[in-house]
């Protein structure tokens, strides 16, 4: 029953948890970087803004977000080490890989500056690109996100060491990787490699401490991360004092979805596409003070 009701969490986090919507034709690509062909799409016209998915996930599955925020930005959206279309190489997964994938990425494509927006994985592969490349980005939104692993709600951290690759061969999710892979047959050596991600050490306090970057934290109530350590990362941020006392308000910010689980949170497309817009154009809400 454990392993089926986790199975099945698992594929509405590959499935965006609702039917896919069809994005207003994006242009699809691929590009070397790090030795793997990277494939991305681009849609939208304004400012650059990066969009990165979830483990296990893909461009697709992330649902309606990438065409709602191509309404006002445009959108390049990227597919990470071993993940849709994206070839994989021998190399494990760890954030600061991710990062520095982004950064070539940026090279291969002519960005010199971008806004992010990234969800679970991709947010924390934000958060490492923040720290890593701090001249290459604006701002960043970022959902479901950790900066250390001890922020993980109990019942995840009781999990992680339960996984194994048998856990999710031969049940949906690869039947969702087979669709798009280069090599159909490489989904247990990707789920290694993600499980081994699960294992890596994760304690960036410091390196957030230091951040300039501008940083909106998304969460849902439920989500993996325990309540208490997202506000904390707000606060590193330099947020969660009081407003309306005559200073400005801090440029980073904290939003809470009610009701959700991590799994919900990317499904609320409408809702985080006013969060991250507002939050990019730098609009704030008007006080009577």
């Amino acid at each position: 029953m454990f392993r089926r009701t986790v199975t099945i969490a698992l594929v509405l986090l590959a499935t965006g948890g609702s039917p896919l919507m069809a994005q207003s034709e994006p242009a699809g690509a691929t590009v070397e970087v790090n030795g793997m062909q990277m494939y991305y799409e681009v849609s939208g016209e304004g400012d650059p803004l990066i969009v990165l998915h979830g483990a296990y996930m893909n461009i697709d599955t992330m649902g309606e977000i990438i065409p709602m925020l191509a309404e006002s930005r445009k959108i390049y959206a990227i597919e990470f080490q071993g993940h849709g279309r994206t070839t994989d190489i021998d190399r494990p997964i760890t954030y600061p890989n991710l990062a520095d994938d982004i950064a070539a990425f940026m090279d291969e494509v002519g960005l010199e500056k971008a806004d992010v927006f990234g969800y679970s994985m991709g947010a924390a592969a934000g958060l490492q690109f923040a720290i890593r490349h701090p001249k290459r980005i604006g701002k960043l939104a970022a959902a479901s996100v950790s900066y250390d692993a001890r922020g993980w709600q109990p019942a995840f951290l009781e999990f992680i060491p339960m996984m194994t690759p048998e856990f999710f061969v031969d049940t949906p999710m690869e039947d969702e990787y087979r669709k798009l892979a280069p090599n159909p047959d490489g989904f247990p050596a990707l789920v290694e490699k993600l499980i081994a991600l699960e294992h890596e050490p994760m304690a960036w306090e410091d390196d957030v401490k230091k951040l300039e970057t501008p940083v909106l934290v998304i969460a849902g109530d439920a989500d993996v991360t325990t309540l208490e350590h997202t506000v904390a990362l707000f606060r590193l941020l330099g947020g969660g004092g009081m407003g309306d006392m005559g200073e400005p308000l801090p440029e980073s910010r904290l939003a809470i979805l009610p009701a959700s689980s991590h799994t919900a949170v990317i499904d609320q497309a409408e809702i985080l596409r006013s969060f991250v817009i507002d939050f990019l154009e730098g609009k704030v809400p008007a006080g009577f003070m």
